[in-house]
């Protein structure tokens, strides 16, 4: 089991364009990736997640939770409409409590880390991040919302893998504890 932060982003490294919008990357549309995407979800058994990325799930207007009975933790201060049917946990405070819960209620599955790089960040900063599943995509921003906006010490990671995609996208997976 291994905390996961799933993410696309550009070339220079950022998942939202500087309106915090993402239509460059839906530009690609979801084909080419859905079976990737599906082998990933299968094995996801909890989530994480910031409100700014709660918010966009909640203004795509999907007739249904993405996310299906799928326990989720959207970490914020603010009071949030709560969606019906939906196994949606708000919490606030340390992040590593909150963690360690979607931890616990993932069995023995991951847990994705979704969306944005603010809480992947804090996550990755106490050490509790293992793994990060990075699309790149073949299109530069010049600036933007950051895929890990880290204050902590850097350290190298590992790279564990890679795929291609027809689109020139390319998925590299890191693991947060790098050998030596």
């Amino acid at each position: 089991m291994a905390v996961q932060y799933y993410v696309a982003s550009s070339l220079d490294g950022f998942i939202a364009d500087r309106d915090g919008k993402l239509d460059w990357l839906l530009a690609f549309g979801m084909a080419e990736f859905e079976e990737h995407y599906e082998a990933f979800l299968a094995n996801v058994g909890a989530l994480v997640m910031g409100a700014p990325t709660y918010e966009f799930v909640l203004a795509e207007g999907e007739d249904a939770w993405p996310y299906a009975d799928l326990p989720t933790w959207v970490v914020t201060h603010r009071d949030l409409p709560k969606i019906p049917g939906a196994d949606v946990r708000f919490a606030s405070g340390d992040i590593g409590p909150i963690v360690q819960d979607a931890k616990d209620a993932a069995g023995d599955r991951n847990v994705w880390v979704v969306g944005g790089g603010d809480v992947a960040a804090q996550i990755a900063e106490i050490e509790l991040l293992d793994e990060l599943r990075l699309t790149v995509m073949p299109v530069v921003l010049g600036g933007g919302v950051p895929v890990l906006p880290i204050t902590a010490p850097q350290r190298p990671l590992a790279l564990l893998g890679s795929t291609t995609f027809p689109s020139g996208a390319v998925e590299h997976v890191y693991s947060f504890h790098a050998a030596g």
